[in-house]
């Protein structure tokens, strides 16, 4: 019986073996499709990203569109190599449609976040590098992601927010226009003299070459507050120069009105004792 055996699997080996040659042949030539097909797609989105940047394209429209261009040669690899070994694409791309209908509802959120980063992308409210506020969360914006949008903070912290609450929410961009106004509030004391406050204060803000001139500075009594006479300050700088003539412009007013003699308030309260 065991001869029997061995004599009628090598009359089967012996029948297909043209058959058997062509299956491996078709799998081998399906893992070379998928192996080369991979390298072709990081290649491709490697030179497409790297041309995009050379030609000043916005480094997170550069990333969303190469990523997109890797992900799309893959699944067409996929497809040709499937189709190399007999599976029938058509009647896969089915079976993925009603999966995909099926995962579509249970992985709403990503769908909408995968929706909210290509209107990011093509609306561009936000660019890579701009200081931004989104979602209640402020910072430099590193990359906009398929599913998410990449901060890091001023104290170098990364956050990751799901692109769709970067949408849904306001979005505050501090950089884009270029200007940025600084609000400061100085309060001297009600025995100074105000046209002398309001001259050292313009002394100030025209010795210091990162103010802009055009728009001009503003400089006005804000409030009679209860221990000061509040003065509003508010020049305008570059987004970049900001937080720099913030710190110094307090520093150099504080040492100009010291100089001149002109007292800065602090809380306070007279005690009268009565003696019967």
């Amino acid at each position: 019986m065991d001869f029997d055996l061995a004599a009628q699997s090598s009359d089967w080996l012996q029948n297909n073996q043209a058959l058997l040659i062509d299956y491996c042949v078709n799998i081998i030539s399906a893992l070379l499709t998928l192996v080369i097909g991979i390298l072709i797609a990081r290649f491709v989105s490697n030179a497409l990203n790297r041309i995009m940047v050379k030609k000043n394209v916005d480094g997170i429209v550069a990333s969303f569109t190469s990523n997109m261009t890797k992900y799309l040669i893959i699944a067409f690899v996929v497809a040709a190599s499937l189709s190399r070994i007999g599976i029938q694409t058509a009647s896969l791309v089915a079976i993925i449609g009603a999966a995909g209908l099926a995962i579509g509802l249970a992985l709403q959120g990503s769908l909408s976040n995968f929706a909210a980063g290509v209107l990011l992308i093509i609306f561009r409210p936000i660019k890579k590098g701009e200081y931004v506020e989104i979602a209640g969360v402020g910072g430099s914006v590193e990359s906009v992601q398929i599913f998410t949008t990449v901060v890091i903070t001023p104290d170098n912290k990364m956050v990751v927010v799901p692109n769709n609450n970067v949408l849904s929410n306001n979005i505050v961009n501090y950089t884009r226009t270029g200007q940025r106004r600084v609000d400061l509030v100085i309060g001297v004391s009600y025995s100074a003299d105000l046209k002398k406050t309001r001259e050292i204060l313009e002394k100030v803000l025209s010795e210091d070459d990162r103010i802009l001139k055009d728009p001009s500075w503003t400089i006005g009594v804000l409030a009679l507050a209860d221990s000061s006479v509040n003065f509003a300050v508010r020049p305008w700088a570059k987004s970049s120069d900001y937080w720099d003539v913030y710190f110094s412009l307090h520093e150099n007013i504080k040492n100009a009105l010291d100089e001149a003699g002109i007292e800065i308030p602090f809380p306070q309260r007279d005690v009268h004792l009565i003696q019967q």
